[in-house]
């Protein structure tokens, strides 16, 4: 009744959803067995001693474990479904951990021999199937507790629900931030689910490891994958770090300070004993200069001077010490632009920078004006391009009717009196011409329009 899966510790090796032909079927079977499992580097190894452990490791669902003793020598492995004594009934686990390895892991939790309980058998297909069926029940039981706590009024939140082996017990995990008096709810619970009930209180870390998400980091949290202690977190590993004290960055999913920030802890730590106090102020002849900035790796520390903050001078962590050694006797050092060129608009603009809200959007509007001006510029070019060809080509000469067309315009505009051309002068006396009709007057009067006496000729007087 075993699982055949193997000993390589990742979730991706077990069963699935597929039956295996030792009866494993469902996936919380096996898959909860890889969950924080510890890799047994020794399992290729002989044990050269004759004495054997007689312990082994059992996972139940997400990170509860314990150690039970195998008195009947059964031959387990890891992922084999057993059936171990509990109370009240039996209940059903996988094996986690065989061997030599579970001694250590015993020695590491504390773990006493005396009260191991032990193995009964390989789960059998009815010990299966009852223990896949309280498993499928545990959504709607959760969720059920959860209106009955919120009807009677309690302060706190169910988060997970486990169900025993032989489905004769439920287990309720909660958060709370005060006491919880369970005297009404037990009852509750009791009468709607017919079954006994145990509560037990966990903390905000143990929730997100029973719930599970990913981090910040774009990782599954560690907490629901290896971590299994939980150390306690304050904000001066923060400031060791040089971090910024800001809890929306700094506070997991959780809620508390993020479980990563101990990992480097110990390194900033060694690296920190060989620097100066960042309370350190130097007398120097031109005023008192005050620490502003730490750099753990380059060791090297800030400096700038009380009235005038924004000149910042880096110098080594071994000139600060005799810098220092120097003003405990009683003298004053050299100005910090003496000893060290500053580093006026790196650092201190950077800064200004990153506090400003608007800092893209003044960037991307400088590039779009520069841009707005070189296609103004572009375009100007262009135009007196265009205007120097039309300068350079010569002027076409104006035909004299178009002349004579506008010098009449022009004196029709000004409503001057209209000139006739001067007519050829004739030899002998000049005989008036007087006109037979009003199309001749018009004719005239307006010489250009020469088509009009084409179009209508003079009418002839009836009387002549």
């Amino acid at each position: 009744m075993s699982c055949g899966c193997k000993t390589s510790g990742d979730s991706a090796h077990s069963c699935g959803p597929k039956k295996t032909a030792n009866g494993c079927e469902n996936v919380n079977t096996c898959g909860n067995s890889y969950k924080l499992s510890v890799f047994d580097w020794l399992s290729n190894i002989n044990n050269p001693t004759p004495n054997r452990c007689d312990f082994v490791e059992v996972r139940f669902k997400n990170d509860r474990k314990s150690f039970y003793k195998n008195v009947n020598n059964i031959p387990l492995h890891i992922g084999s479904v057993i059936t171990v004594e509990s109370s009240p009934g039996h209940d059903v686990g996988v094996v986690s951990l065989t061997g030599e390895l579970v001694k250590i892991q015993m020695k590491k939790k504390k773990f006493s021999e005396e009260s191991a309980l032990k193995i009964y058998r390989q789960a059998n297909q009815k010990d299966l199937e009852v223990w896949q069926e309280a498993r499928k029940k545990e959504d709607g039981v959760k969720l059920e507790a959860r209106k009955i706590a919120q009807r009677i009024g309690l302060e706190m939140k169910v988060t997970d629900v486990e169900y025993q082996g032989d489905a004769s017990k439920i287990t309720f995990y909660y958060t709370a931030d005060n006491r919880v008096d369970f005297r009404q709810l037990i009852k509750d619970y009791a009468g709607a689910f017919r079954t006994k009930i145990d509560m037990k209180q966990i903390g905000f870390r143990q929730e997100a490891a029973k719930v599970g998400g990913i981090g910040s980091c774009g990782r599954e949290l560690c907490c629901s994958t290896w971590l299994t202690d939980f150390r306690s977190v304050n904000t001066n590993v923060a400031r060791y770090q040089q971090l910024s004290i800001n809890p929306q960055k700094l506070a997991g999913q959780c809620g508390k300070l993020k479980c990563c920030l101990n990992y480097e802890l110990d390194s900033y730590l060694d690296a920190l004993s060989d620097f100066p106090s960042s309370s350190t102020t130097l007398e120097t002849e031109k005023g008192k200069a005050f620490c502003i900035k730490i750099d753990v790796f380059k060791k090297k520390m800030w400096f700038a001077y009380v009235e005038n903050s924004i000149a910042w001078y880096d110098f080594d962590i071994d000139l600060v010490k005799k810098l220092i050694s120097k003003n405990k006797r009683g003298e004053k050092t050299l100005p910090l632009e003496d000893l060290k060129q500053p580093e006026t608009s790196t650092h201190s603009i950077d800064l200004i920078q990153e506090n400003n809200v608007d800092r893209f959007e003044k960037k991307n509007r400088g590039n779009r004006n520069r841009n707005n001006q070189n296609q103004n510029k572009q375009n100007n070019n262009q135009q007196g391009q265009g205007q120097g060809q039309k300068r350079n080509r010569p002027e076409r000469q104006e035909r004299p009717e178009r002349s004579e067309k506008s010098e009449n315009q022009n004196t029709h505009s000004g409503n001057q009196p209209k000139q006739q051309k001067p007519q050829p002068q004739q030899k002998g006396p000049v005989e008036k011409v007087e006109a037979n009709s009003d199309a001749e007057k018009k004719l005239q009067s307006n010489p250009n329009k020469k088509k009009f006496k084409k179009k209508y000729p003079p009418k002839k007087d009836k009387n002549a």
